[in-house]
């Protein structure tokens, strides 16, 4: 069965938390799945944010997984988040997308919601 990970919370909400864990368990189980990154869940994607060293990184929990990460660009620039390609196209100064993660549209959404066979939004 596979199933779609729509993450909509923001990293520092216990739900962004359990939808990683239940990333974890699916992979653990060899179970098919994919993540989507939207709304406030894009932030966990901008690698500009500090996390005190006696909490658990969010965003490098995600990268160790080693799966693709993928992020809606129209959420992700609204949230000051860009990739280099969308910095020089929009006149930003600067890239701060985390390794790992790649800015998409909403089409790649679509297209995981019509291939799965459950979706799970946190």
């Amino acid at each position: 069965m596979s199933t779609l990970l729509l993450i909509t919370s923001a990293p520092s909400s216990i739900h962004a938390w359990h939808a990683f864990g239940l990333a974890q368990a699916l992979q653990t189980k060899n179970q098919q799945f994919r993540v989507f990154f939207y709304q406030d869940g894009v932030s966990v994607a901008n690698a500009l944010q500090w996390v005190p060293d006696d909490q658990r990184n969010l965003t490098s929990e995600w990268q160790k997984l080693g799966i693709r990460l993928p992020v809606c660009v129209s959420a992700a620039l609204a949230r000051g988040i860009t990739d280099q390609e969308n910095a020089q196209r929009h006149h930003i100064s600067s890239a701060n997308l985390a390794q790992g993660f790649e800015l998409v549209g909403l089409g790649e959404l679509a297209d995981a919601v019509q291939s799965a066979e459950r979706l799970i939004q946190f």
